[in-house]
């Protein structure tokens, strides 16, 4: 008989786990001096200094656990409201990627394609032929990771980001294993170390890791590790390319394995493209204007893009090299901007697409910053990299609105845009970039010309940004900050996330969305990873708690397992850690709706936690606690429930929900198991397929019943169903199919082997709503 079979039928008083009551201990105060009166007598009759001093130490000890528990109520309010933003921005993506509206304002989504390779798991091999489709191999520095990954089995593609160190690994792993050996890709946060000591590495296999961050331990323990991995590779026939950036390398006991990786050739890999697409005539001039061009372009997709936009006309070619937008931003910076232009244009930077009204402010506390840091800053002596001398502002900020006329010609626009909930007549104006890309360029222009005289009031005024109530402005701040990242990450870390992280619940909020939009840069991905590994390791409550908002995002679809291991760890700390981590595994199962493989992992994983808890454990308690909130949620997109929706779309879904169902019943948990089970009936009640699903879960759940359960489920189900929330017609119906699912495979007439008390509240409720 399952675990706690006896439970499902006994009345739950308090919702708690499936362990006997234990009696309340008195918590011990340590710092209490240890009162014992001689003689062994009562303190209290013999010294009346003594029975004061008791009753004000009890007084002050009484207050002080009542403010504790006041602070960490308030603490819990505060960060359920965090959630709740996450869960605006959530239902934003959704919104965005799954509807049939214009997503050319998304940042990020779920359903978003990654550089094949990145994301854990197995990579098809119609995604390495699209990969490698215009490939053409860089000498000699191919030819010499061949050779090394030949006798090594482990090579390291080392070199700056965008220089087609992805699609080298592929390569050299198609070219030495052949296209039928299963070609996996592994987390980045895997420690090199542990492969060669698990069964990760498969026989006859083919392993890459993209972007590296490497690890910390001692270079002499890290090279001997290697060295075993390297032959533990060998031995299984095994190979594995990994990539990763110069920097790396200070942490990383792997010279002898790394191979410097350079582009190849731009003309010659604009020639090999042209060959392999349509053929296209132009004129001698315009092709030596195009060849000229491409020598130039130093990141192979920018040569790709050309050769494919030569396919369609020789024009679309040339506009494609010559990127008007890069040259735009370059010329207005070249052009020496004044202050009161300059500051306007950064914040920006940072603030496009919100209401003028908000910006004007904005810019105004920028130019507060900027005064005050020319009347009292100093620039650092560590600020010794040659940077562009701010320009010298003038005595008042001229914040005109018809100044951005001439302020930033053919970078910035007005526009009107309505926000949700208003009309097309409310209307506000905003200032937005001409194009997408020149926010970035802005961005990089301004990091790589101006120094800590401009950037120190700009951190300082992002770090005020932060904490607005406004969560639309603050997703913008937590956008450009993402953008920063690509060209200063140590900077953009130091002293900005991590001071967030350590804030109150708004700046926590901003800097775990800022994590996920640095998700987008497919170079930032693994380092987003590290940072928030770091942060649940051991760093206080407020850096855990935005690890685990973080990877509800672009983080938590791209390393899953990553993902619900870090999670579900988190679910065992302090309770208000846990209580966030519990909400980050129900969000992450609220975004896997449209994304099958991700919602079954999700599933499985929880039922695995499950199973492998001992009974009457804190870790079932926990596993339990975090089931019932799965089985709970709600779509982001309601209304409706969770498993409703995963029950409908994805059919497999049903074996492990009823795993999971099973699991919560069993336990004293079991009245919200109930009502989550009616609750989702109710939603299923007008699919016409519903009842085939409905039918599997409930065969799923009879594995782990028995027939004294299976009567206790009627006869909770009936009194669950006189509530006026579920006696639904069409409700009563679908009860019947799981319970008679529950029952037995032969399909009886489940009015025949229900309950009486059930059987009268179906049939009633049934011909009730009939009579209407």
């Amino acid at each position: 008989m399952p675990d706690g079979a006896d439970d499902l039928g006994r009345p739950n008083t308090n919702d708690g786990w499936d362990v006997p009551p234990v009696t309340p201990v008195t918590p011990v105060d340590e710092d209490r001096p240890a009162v014992s009166p001689k003689g062994g007598g009562d303190a209290r009759a013999t010294d009346g200094g003594t029975v004061r001093e008791q009753v004000e130490y009890d007084d002050q000890a009484r207050d002080r656990v009542h403010g504790k528990r006041k602070a960490e109520q308030q603490e819990g309010e505060e960060d359920g409201k965090g959630y709740e933003e996450l869960r605006q921005v959530q239902q934003r993506v959704y919104n965005n990627f799954y509807a049939s509206v214009d997503a050319s304002g998304a940042a990020f989504g779920f359903a978003a394609t990654s550089a094949p390779g990145l994301v854990p798991g197995i990579v098809a091999p119609e995604a390495v032929d699209e990969a490698l489709r215009y490939y053409v191999r860089p000498e000699p520095c191919f030819r010499e990771a061949l050779g090394r990954l030949e006798s090594d089995s482990l090579v390291v593609l080392t070199g700056q980001d965008d220089t087609g160190r992805g699609a080298g690994a592929l390569a050299l792993l198609r070219r030495i294993a052949g296209d039928v050996v299963p070609l996996r890709s592994l987390s980045p946060a895997n420690a090199l170390a542990d492969l060669a000591a698990t069964a990760a590495i498969e026989p006859g296999h083919a392993y890459v890791i993209r972007d590296y961050v490497g690890e910390t331990n001692i270079v002499a323990v890290q090279a001997y590790e290697i060295g075993r991995l390297s032959e533990e590779l060998q031995r299984k026939g095994a190979f594995l390319v990994i990539t990763t950036d110069d920097t790396s390398l200070r942490r990383l006991a792997l010279k002898d394995h790394c191979v410097p990786w350079h582009t190849p050739d731009a003309v010659q890999l604009f020639q090999y493209c042209r060959d392999k697409l349509p053929y296209v005539e132009i004129d001698p001039e315009t092709e030596k204007e195009l060849l000229e061009s491409v020598a130039e372009k130093r990141r192979p997709a920018d040569v790709v893009a050309a050769a494919v936009a030569l396919s369609q006309s020789p024009l679309t070619a040339l506009e494609t090299l010559r990127d008007s937008d890069s040259k735009c931003v370059h010329e207005w910076f070249q052009g020496r901007p004044g202050a009161d232009d300059l500051l306007p244009v950064a914040a920006l930077a940072f603030l496009e697409g919100v209401p003028e009204r908000t910006f004007e402010k904005a810019t105004s506390l920028l130019f507060a910053h900027m005064r005050n840091w020319e009347l009292h800053g100093e620039t650092p002596v560590t600020e010794q990299e040659p940077v562009t001398p701010l320009p010298t502002r003038g005595g008042s900020f001229e914040q005109s609105r018809a100044r951005w006329k001439e302020r930033a010609v053919e970078l910035v626009e007005v526009r009107s845009h309505s926000w949700p909930g208003q009309g097309d007549s409310r209307g506000e104006r905003c200032l937005v970039f001409t194009s997408p890309r020149i926010r970035d360029l802005v961005i990089c222009e301004l990091h790589s010309l101006y120094g800590y005289e401009l950037w120190y009031p700009l951190r300082q005024w992002l770090g005020d940004l932060s904490r607005l109530p406004d969560l639309d402005a603050r997703t913008e701040v937590a956008r450009g900050t993402a953008m920063l990242a690509r060209y200063g990450p140590a900077e953009v870390e130091e002293y900005l996330l991590r001071n967030w992280a350590e804030g109150i619940t708004s700046q926590r909020v901003t800097a775990a969305l800022t994590l996920q939009f640095m998700c987008e840069a497919e170079q930032l991905a693994p380092l987003v990873l590290t940072i928030v590994l770091r942060w649940a390791d051991n760093n206080g409550p407020g850096p855990a708690v935005t690890a685990a908002m973080a990877l509800t995002g672009r983080l938590g679809s791209l390393y899953r397992l990553d993902a619900l291991n870090l999670l579900w760890f988190l679910t065992g700390r302090g309770e208000r850690i846990a209580f966030a981590a519990r909400r980050s595994l129900v969000l992450l199962l609220q975004t896997t709706e449209q994304d099958p493989d991700r919602a079954l992992l999700t599933l499985r994983y929880a039922r695995t936690c499950v199973e492998s808890a001992e009974r009457r454990s804190k870790d079932r308690l926990d596993a339990l606690r975090m089931v019932v909130q799965l089985i709970e949620a709600e779509r982001l997109e309601g209304p409706g429930s969770v498993p409703a929706a995963l029950l409908r779309q994805v059919p497999d879904s049903a074996r492990h929900l009823g795993a999971l169902w099973t699991a919560v019943l069993l336990s004293s948990f079991r009245r919200r198991a109930v009502q989550a089970l009616c609750r989702t009936l109710v939603h299923l009640r007008d699919d016409p397929t519903a009842t085939d699903d409905v039918r599997r879960l409930g065969e799923a759940m009879r594995a782990g019943t028995s027939a004294s359960q299976w009567s206790a489920l009627a006869h909770a189900l009936s009194t669950a169903l006189r509530s006026p929330d579920f006696a639904i017609p069409g409700t009563h119906e679908l009860a019947r199919v799981l319970v008679g699912s529950l029952h037995g495979r032969s399909r009886p007439d489940p009015a025949r082997r229900l309950s009486p008390p059930f059987t009268q509240v179906v049939s009633s409720s049934v011909q009730g709503g009939r009579s209407k």
